[in-house]
């Protein structure tokens, strides 16, 4: 069963504090950091107000507590691939890790090697794999598993296997229509490639110029108007 949303949106807030704690340092640019309603998990920085904001998505919170939707997760392959965390799952490991991967992109943004259509490049994961090599992950993974406890919440350490969504993407094409999210937060977006856990969008509408990666499980066809 899902984690309730108010659950996810404690944790959020929770992450929120830890990355501020722990990771941001006053000699960058000011941070913002929220929780979204959706799923949508992002850093971006604003030129006006030349401030940092990072998103931390409820849904997304909340997926990455079950092993079947999990799998479509980005942070899932960095921990089992790079060996972070010696590279085991947990819903504790999967959020901390998050909030190290968001946190790396302000970090790359602020060095000047984040590009249009290289966002997860060689700069990026110098900076990421930087954070879990001098300890700053594992300090940001014990001081949100001590907030949560200190909050009275709950956030499992128990390691998963995540189940495997390839029956989901055998369903999606490049070109095909689709939205997620909630009805107050639709999203929708084109599929522009077809990953191994999860499908990469490229929003429309209100959307126009974001990018997603949206794991396979989370999307809904739309259909065209003829």
């Amino acid at each position: 069963m899902m984690k309730p949303t108010s659950h996810s949106r404690q944790l959020g807030e929770l992450m929120c504090s830890v990355t501020e704690q722990v990771l941001w340092s006053p000699a960058l640019n000011p941070l913002v950091c929220r929780v979204g309603s959706g799923q949508a998990t992002y850093h971006r920085f604003d030129y006006q107000s030349r401030q940092h904001q990072i998103t931390y998505g409820a849904r997304m919170i909340a997926a990455k507590h079950r092993p079947e939707t999990a799998s479509g997760w980005l942070s899932v392959r960095e921990i089992q691939q790079r060996g972070y965390f010696n590279g085991q799952l947990s819903p504790l490991n999967l959020l901390a890790h998050t909030c190290c991967h968001e946190f790396a992109h302000l970090l790359q943004h602020s060095a000047g090697q984040r590009y249009r259509g290289s966002v997860h490049n060689r700069h990026f994961y110098r900076i990421l794999d930087e954070l879990h090599s001098v300890g700053q992950a594992e300090e940001v993974r014990c001081a949100l598993r001590d907030q949560v406890r200190n909050q009275g919440l709950e956030l499992s350490t128990r390691a998963f296997v995540p189940v495997e969504s390839s029956a989901e993407l055998s369903h999606w094409q490049p070109g095909d229509t689709v939205s997620f999210g909630t009805r107050q937060r639709e999203i929708q977006g084109r599929i522009v490639r077809v990953n191994r856990k999860s499908c990469t969008v490229d929003g429309t509408g209100l959307s126009k110029g974001m990018r997603y990666r949206v794991p396979a499980q989370m999307l809904r066809r739309v259909k065209e108007p003829p």
